[in-house]
């Protein structure tokens, strides 16, 4: 009975990494359908998730909106440093190089929350973690499909993406911080409303503006719109976050990686993309991360 909250906090994180993982689906199918760029579906993503936790916290508590001041840098590091940093970095990142690169510089977080952790919140760092780590690690290399000789990246390209990995990591680490004074709802909804309103500077609104206005007549597309919002950041960051309530934020990180691994799947299941050896490895890696990080001896 003792380990049933650190069960369901690790149901919940998987949960919430196999609904990131599916974001390829409306990325690619917003991009088809409407010619969004990926940052305006990344503004997209944000507006309804914000729109949506700032509901579910009104309805929830009303009192859950006032917040101290001397908080306020706390949630704009969480929505800007975080949120919209790791999003704007990411994008750039494939913008430059390859996505099997990109995807790799964004789950070195494993290690950046790891890092973190061990400064701020003193976490004991023991050989399993830190074999778990590396095995993880491992596995997202292989799942990318980093070192085929194909690609090709310049030490600006990995900065940046070494900071959406950075940026993605301080979720876990700004979040258990704010969640020692607020409830789930009041994280996530200020997390995702100073994140959607920073993303209006630098998805070119009137753009998008006009794309959506475009929409007009084709209520299927507005529903795919507000479906990536709820599939891609509402229901996957409001588990994420519960489900640092009951674990530690290194270990939340670790699992989330499962994200690749369901990305992996659905690439083959619906855009007939090809597995590799090394993909089914990266995968067995993860998954052997996953039992190994809660083994009943760790």
């Amino acid at each position: 009975m003792a380990k049933k909250p650190k069960t369901n906090g690790t149901l919940l994180i998987l949960t919430a990494g196999i609904f990131w993982g599916s974001m390829g689906i409306f990325v690619r199918g917003l991009t088809a359908l409407a010619g969004f760029t990926s940052i305006q579906i990344v503004t997209i993503r944000l507006t309804v998730a914000a729109l949506s936790f700032a509901l579910i916290l009104f309805f929830k508590n009303k009192k859950g909106f006032l917040i101290t001041p001397k908080d306020i840098p706390l949630f704009l590091g969480l929505g800007l440093g975080s949120i919209l940093f790791f999003s704007t970095c990411y994008f750039t990142a494939i913008s430059m190089m390859t996505l099997s690169v990109a995807a790799i510089l964004l789950y070195t977080s494993p290690i950046w929350v790891m890092l973190l952790s061990i400064l701020l919140f003193h976490e004991k760092m023991t050989r399993t973690k830190l074999f778990a780590l590396a095995i993880s690690f491992l596995g997202c290399i292989l799942v990318s499909g980093i070192g085929t000789g194909e690609t090709s990246v310049t030490i600006t390209g990995i900065l940046i993406g070494l900071g959406s990995g950075l940026g993605y990591g301080l979720y876990s680490i700004l979040g258990a911080i704010a969640l020692r004074r607020y409830s789930t709802y009041t994280v996530t909804a200020y997390t995702f409303i100073t994140a959607a309103i920073g993303s209006f500077f630098v998805c070119n609104l009137p753009d998008l503006c006009h794309k959506i206005t475009a929409c007009e007549g084709k209520p299927y597309l507005f529903f795919f719109i507000i479906l990536t919002g709820l599939v891609t950041a509402v229901i996957p960051f409001l588990l994420y976050t519960l489900g640092l309530e009951l674990v530690e934020a290194s270990r939340a990180a670790i699992l989330a990686t499962v994200e690749p691994m369901v990305a992996t799947f659905i690439g083959i299941a619906m855009f007939h993309e090809y597995m590799t050896l090394m993909s089914v490895l990266g995968m067995l890696c993860i998954l052997f991360a996953i039992v190994l990080l809660n083994h009943k001896k760790n």
